[in-house]
């Protein structure tokens, strides 16, 4: 098995940057309240599968289901900071 590359970004011996988050674990078919955090630089543990965060991009809070894909990655990368451009063309010509 090969580490993902969103791992080597940190060395080593320090190991992935893990932040203590609240999750709660219910039971099968209980709705479980979606996990609030700041913490953009968390990484995404195997346990985290299946759980809905609540990651914050500086304006608003944007929900991110965490899938199997998305492990070792950070919880960043899927809550994009930032608008999409669209150009708008002016009705004055």
């Amino acid at each position: 098995m090969r580490a993902t590359l969103a791992l080597c970004k940190r060395s080593v011996w320090k190991g992935p940057h893990i932040v203590p988050l609240p999750i709660i674990r219910g039971a099968p078919g209980d709705r479980i309240p979606p996990v609030r955090t700041q913490a953009r630089s968390a990484t995404i543990l195997p346990n985290f599968v299946g759980l809905v965060f609540q990651v914050h991009n500086g304006k608003a809070y944007t929900d991110v289901r965490i899938t199997e894909d998305m492990v070792g990655h950070k919880l960043g990368e899927f809550s994009p900071t930032r608008k999409r451009f669209t150009f708008k063309q002016s009705k004055n010509k």
